[in-house]
């Protein structure tokens, strides 16, 4: 067991899973801190598990996909259809995102966790900047007689 390295992994996994968690909750939604931060750790840990069941053995990355799916499920759950559309991609989308953060944790691929949790950042908080404006400019040119329903 590498100890120093696997606490490190956890640690990281708490830390950037909270990154994520804090612009959710500012952002109201239902998956904010807490959530994202579980996420991101269950996932380190399921990593840091594998690594220590299986080895070099290929079973490492069985394991692995396990958890993709599982989030999956997670992910799914948060995804409301009614009448008015669709709701809750994006956090679907992130969950699904924190548990990759983990599983790089947990692999000790931290250089890429970290550039990944400031990518995501900068898509969660500027992108939103650039969605209002862009989805006036739509409602406004939709050409008339079409309705959300069909486009």
């Amino acid at each position: 067991m590498d100890w120093p390295g696997d606490f490190f992994s956890i640690v990281l996994a708490v830390v950037l899973g909270a990154a994520i968690g804090v612009e959710r909750e500012f952002s109201g939604k239902a998956a904010g801190l807490r959530t994202n931060v579980l996420i991101c750790l269950g996932a380190a840990v399921y990593t840091i598990i594998s690594k220590q069941m299986a080895g070099e053995d290929e079973a490492l990355t069985r394991i692995a996909a396990q958890i993709v799916t599982g989030v999956g499920f997670l992910g799914a759950g948060a995804i409301i259809q009614d009448r008015g559309g669709v709701h809750g991609l994006t956090t679907a989308a992130t969950i699904w995102f924190v548990a990759s953060l983990g599983m790089a944790c947990g692999a000790g691929l931290y250089k890429l966790a970290l550039i990944l949790t400031l990518l995501a950042v900068f898509v969660l908080i500027g992108f939103r900047q650039i969605q209002r404006p862009l989805r006036r400019y739509v409602q406004k040119h939709k050409p008339k007689g079409v309705s959300d329903e069909h486009t």
